[in-house]
């Protein structure tokens, strides 16, 4: 008996990461099928090497998943894209969007679908912790007065301060009606922040946001934006780069001119801010953090005062 509403189908963006392909989408896809046996499983593979590309081609025919291989890099957002718009046209009603680096189980996965059912315009994720354990995402609020990230669990009550909750793209179960609803992700962010641009558009559309505390997911620690040893704090350039440019990307996107000039005055301390999650020790072991930094806010400096004209008018709802 299938637990999903219709059709469903398993999307993973991958850019150089076959070897996590193998290790968890090997084992969600078979979790997938104990709840509907036609389940179909499409990797969009981005390109990054040929190395790769065929590693991802050998892995895909192994298992018989879908393979989508662009000719380019479509970052994060363009994937997600490629693979639920052929998800759909394919005929399927649910997608689970999940991390190569990333694995669910089956009773997760029918608390999903079992949100969503009756509530058709309800975008959904599990809790996610890491391989060890520990919390990874559990609920995160984007902080409206300064663009700063605060864990739901830290909520205080009384707090004045605005704020918007929002669903990590780590784990997604999206129903046909919450994609028609938000118009799919912005893929100008690439990386990072696109997930919160979407739960946005998701709620401004009228749908809604439901964190599935019962259903778990696990972020394997061997993820893709780790710069150095697995145990190591310290991030990709990429990943610094784009955290602190897209924050400023949201802001004129969906704020109106006061708080995206409020937002661009704390541009060097939130930069900052992002650099330090991957410790002190990175700013001694390599140049990239620091490259990053001074990249990231003069991009970020630069969408506020060109886009931001262009935005003009918008008001936060």
């Amino acid at each position: 008996m299938s637990f999903v509403h219709g059709r469903f189908a398993v999307v993973v963006v991958n850019y150089a990461s076959a070897a996590l392909l193998r290790r968890n989408l090997v084992v969600v896809a078979r979790e997938a099928r104990e709840i509907d046996p036609d389940v179909s499983v499409i990797v969009v593979d981005n390109w990054s090497s040929a190395d790769e590309r065929r590693a991802a081609e050998e892995v895909a025919a192994e298992n018989d998943w879908l393979l989508i291989s662009p000719d380019t890099n479509s970052g994060f957002g363009g994937g997600v894209n490629i693979g639920v718009t052929r998800a759909l046209a394919d005929g399927a009603t649910d997608v689970l969007v999940i991390n190569p680096d990333a694995h669910i189980d089956r009773e997760s996965l029918r608390l999903l679908a079992s949100t969503t059912a009756n509530a058709r315009t309800t975008l959904a994720s599990p809790r996610i912790s890491d391989s060890e354990g520990r919390t990874w995402f559990d609920g995160i609020d984007l902080l409206l007065d300064d663009g700063t990230m605060r864990a739901r669990r830290r909520r205080v009550a009384g707090d004045a301060r605005p704020f918007e909750p929002w669903l990590s793209g780590a784990c997604l179960w999206i129903t046909r009606e919450v994609w028609e609803l938000a118009g799919g992700f912005d893929d100008d962010y690439f990386l990072y922040w696109e997930d919160v641009d979407f739960s946005r558009k998701v709620v401004s559309a009228g749908g809604s946001l439901a964190l599935v505390e019962e259903a778990s997911a696990v972020h394997d620690e061997g993820g893709t934006q780790r710069s150095g040893p697995e145990l190591s704090r310290a991030k990709s350039e990429a990943y610094y780069y784009y955290n602190i440019r897209n924050r400023m990307l949201f802001a004129v996107r969906h704020l109106d001119d006061a708080d995206v000039r409020r937002w661009r005055r704390s541009i060097p301390r939130t930069a900052r801010e992002v650099i330090l999650r991957g410790g002190r020790r990175q700013l001694i072991q390599s140049a990239a953090p620091i490259r990053a930094y001074f990249r990231g806010v003069r991009e970020a400096r630069r969408i506020a005062r060109t886009q931001g004209a262009d935005q003009k008018g918008r008001k936060w709802s």
